[in-house]
């Protein structure tokens, strides 16, 4: 079931992309992504409240809590860069470079959750790095 909701988000990602190239024409970069946070704002919000999940916001913890607050803090960093990047260059050439977050999770998983790096894991990483390079050079 993993996989359905992580090509889902792999083909709305996309989606993302090509949608905000043409909505960012003529509008600032930081607005865009203001704008696209307040519906991803509600949207989130209309899930949450659809599954009746809204309760279990009292039980989260204190570690909780900073970890999401840091994720947030990183998502507004990267959908600001993000969004920059898409208004001054290229769709083709800015998604690849964006999706170079994959190596580099990889590494992060690595280093700090301890998730295991194997040859496989290297070998993808050195295959996605490649063709980014290829992609965008």
């Amino acid at each position: 079931m993993w996989f359905i909701f992580a090509f889902l988000s792999a083909v709305f990602a996309a989606l993302t992309s090509i949608l905000a190239k043409v909505g960012i024409d003529g509008v600032n970069s930081n607005l865009a992504t203001a704008l696209r946070t307040v519906v991803v704002l509600a949207m989130a919000w209309g899930m949450v409240f659809l599954t009746g999940t809204q309760n279990g916001i009292t039980e989260i913890s204190r570690k909780s809590w900073l970890f999401l607050i840091l994720s947030g803090l990183a998502t507004g960093a990267s959908w600001l860069c993000y969004y920059k990047a898409l208004q001054i260059g290229e769709a083709s050439k800015v998604v690849p470079v964006d999706k170079l977050s994959v190596v580099i999770t990889l590494i992060l998983a690595f280093v700090f959750l301890h998730e295991q790096f194997t040859v496989k894991s290297a070998v993808g990483a050195v295959l996605i790095t490649a063709g980014t390079l290829i992609m965008v050079l």
